[in-house]
């Protein structure tokens, strides 16, 4: 069963910075498209970046830019970058495959606030 451990969050000012990553175990990481997905309150869960098993990534347009979606094979980890946040960034953070697996982890959450 595919398991994922987010961290690394926290609360940041605007134009701040964080690093989240992602433990995952439970499946052969190196062999899927993983992603960084969030979900604020009252919102749907959104795919913000994406990284192929070559490394190819893949960014919507508010957040491209801004953050760089890397992960480490060897250790099943998954990272994600995030610069110049913005308060509209503020959400629940998740990894997972793409296409999603049907568990899910806590996620970690990101408070963008002044």
């Amino acid at each position: 069963q595919a398991q994922f451990m987010e961290s690394g969050g926290g609360l940041v000012q605007p134009g701040g910075s964080l690093r989240l990553s992602c433990a995952a175990s439970g499946f052969i990481f190196r062999f899927n498209t993983m992603g960084w997905y969030r979900q604020a309150p009252g919102k749907q869960r959104e795919l913000v970046a994406r990284i192929t098993p070559g490394g190819s990534t893949n960014y919507p347009d508010s957040v491209k830019g801004r953050f760089t979606i890397s992960r480490d094979n060897a250790k099943n980890t998954l990272y994600l970058q995030m610069n110049s946040l913005k308060p509209e960034d503020a959400a629940d953070y998740y990894c997972n495959a793409d296409p999603s697996y049907s568990t899910w982890g806590q996620g970690t959450q990101v408070t963008v606030s002044s």
